[in-house]
């Protein structure tokens, strides 16, 4: 089975969610900006970082930007029951 591990950060809104994609392509740096902004407390404190997991442990929405797009960039925003994620895959064995 594949395992992945990435980070994410979630956000109310889709304005947000935007102004932090910018933010990161003009250089932010991920890990920050989690801390700050991200709703889900557990990951932020960490960077945004998710840990190890499995497919089928997250949303499906989630599951298709971690485990089928391209590695170390930014995804989103994706829009879940949660809010808004900005999804940054990091690696799949």
């Amino acid at each position: 089975m594949p395992i992945a591990n990435a980070r994410h950060i979630l956000v109310k809104t889709k304005e947000q969610a935007d102004d932090l994609k910018l933010q990161l392509v003009k250089g932010a740096a991920f890990d920050r900006l989690a801390k700050k902004h991200s709703l889900c407390k557990s990951s932020a404190k960490k960077g945004g970082d998710l840990g190890e997991f499995p497919p089928g442990r997250m949303l499906k929405a989630f599951d298709n930007v971690v485990f089928k797009k391209p590695l170390l960039t930014v995804h989103g925003p994706i829009k879940t029951k949660f809010g808004y994620h900005l999804i940054e895959p990091i690696y799949r064995r």
